[in-house]
């Protein structure tokens, strides 16, 4: 994938499918560390010990309509092409968590993209489901919780156009404030 932020796209919508309640996407960037890392952590229905030593594997996949699964496996690639790491944990019944760390300075390291667009389209798509998104450099912090979003709102769905609009405007702004996002 082009941008870090489709890989954080794809992996959350396993986590949908996955039946998650709560989905939470971290995103820590620091230049100070030479590094990019992200984990997107869930509640879902997990994954046994067989499937979680098959998920890496590129023609494994639980999907009925193709038989390739592509996200993991080139999100592992590409966190050790750029001198990174990547890890997945699942049980089932608890869930799934995926990590995966890139040197920032890395030639090869994708752009991290465009992570408010992938985090409003992922709470447009699944307003019920609780998203936590935090984004962290080296000149500060930016959280979002969707539930705290939703008693502001009250009786209003998340996936209004005007509450869409609103909550990219704010993930942005509070991006730029932290310089992150973009790098």
């Amino acid at each position: 994938m082009k941008e870090l932020s489709l890989n954080i796209l794809d992996i959350a919508n396993n986590s949908v499918k996955a039946k998650a309640g709560v989905i939470e996407i971290d995103v820590s960037e620091s230049e100070n560390a030479d590094i990019v890392s992200i984990d997107i952590t869930d509640d879902g229905c997990g994954m046994d010990e067989h499937m979680l030593a098959k998920v890496t594997d590129p023609f494994v996949t639980t999907r009925t309509t193709r038989k390739v699964g592509l996200g993991i496996p080139l999100l592992r690639q590409q966190a050790i092409d750029t001198d990174g790491h990547f890890k997945i944990s699942s049980q089932p019944g608890k869930g799934t968590k995926v990590h995966a760390d890139f040197r920032l300075t890395h030639l090869d390291r994708p752009p991290i993209g465009d992570v408010a667009s992938t985090v409003v389209s992922l709470i447009f798509a699944s307003p019920d489901i609780r998203f936590l998104y935090k984004h962290k450099t080296d000149k500060g912090e930016f959280m979002l919780d969707t539930q705290e979003v939703k008693e502001q709102l009250g009786d209003i769905p998340l996936n209004e156009p005007e509450v869409i609009t609103w909550l990219t405007e704010y993930i942005n702004e509070n991006l730029q404030s932290i310089e992150g996002g973009k790098i």
